[in-house]
């Protein structure tokens, strides 16, 4: 049997904080191997302009390179380059804990789950942040959708389903676990969203992005049925590079 789980982070123009998460990583990555896996660390290059690729060396990750900006092309990258029975998905500005690797680990030994994901929590604490997460990990654990910030997935079952949309430029993670959770049903398996450790990410467009941007997208999004999704240009936000 394969024991290794990549760990996969995509990243466009993240020197400023790769450094941390990927500390971050690398000390939870200690409860894959005490449950007897081997945790292989990979980030995908996303066409950076800054130094994202030697921080990532620097850290003790591989390095691949993905030239076009959209995320569901790098993290398809990253898992094309994975040797790892399990992918394991985190955003470069996300800091997983030991507790939820540990999680994520007796998951995939209990040998029911085909993917899954986790709550979240942000560096912000405020009405609007928690009302905002609250609401989306209510959303999360009862249609059991995992955020794009951290994902894990049977390798075999990723590639059965395609991986990540090319079709999409945000809510690549949703149109995923569609597909996810057609194949659990099919294959007697569950999909599983973990809440007792919830993942630390920033809230870092809510910062950068005034809450009229947000609000024109959304109300753009559902005019549209969802076709701003598909567009580089409309999803400016993930990928014009403000940070």
């Amino acid at each position: 049997m394969n024991r290794t789980i990549s760990i996969i982070v995509p990243a466009f123009n993240e020197e400023a904080i790769l450094g941390a998460t990927l500390d971050s990583i690398a000390a939870a990555a200690a409860a894959f191997e005490e449950a007897g896996f081997r945790p292989e660390l990979i980030v995908c290059d996303n066409n950076s302009t800054d130094r994202t690729a030697a921080v990532g060396q620097a850290h003790g990750a591989r390095v691949v390179f993905e030239p076009v900006n959209q995320i569901g092309r790098a993290r398809n990258a990253g898992a094309a380059a994975a040797n790892g029975e399990w992918l394991v998905f985190v955003d470069a500005d996300s800091q997983p804990s030991r507790e939820l690797f540990a999680a994520v680990a007796c998951e995939i030994v209990a040998g029911r789950c085909l993917a899954g994901g986790s709550t979240i929590n942000v560096d912000r604490d405020d009405l609007g942040a928690r009302l905002v997460v609250g609401g989306w990990n209510l959303i999360s654990r009862l249609g059991r959708w995992a955020a794009g910030s951290f994902i894990f997935c049977d390798a075999v079952a990723f590639r059965d389903v395609g991986g990540f949309s090319l079709r999409f430029y945000a809510g690549e993670e949703i149109d995923l676990f569609r597909r996810l959770k057609r194949l659990a049903r099919k294959r007697g398996r569950s999909i599983r969203i973990l809440s007792g450790h919830p993942l630390y990410t920033s809230a870092r467009k809510a910062r950068l992005y005034s809450p009229r941007e947000f609000l024109v997208f959304q109300l753009k999004t559902i005019v549209t049925a969802g076709r701003t999704l598909r567009s580089a240009d409309e999803c400016a936000m993930w990928y014009d590079g403000r940070r």
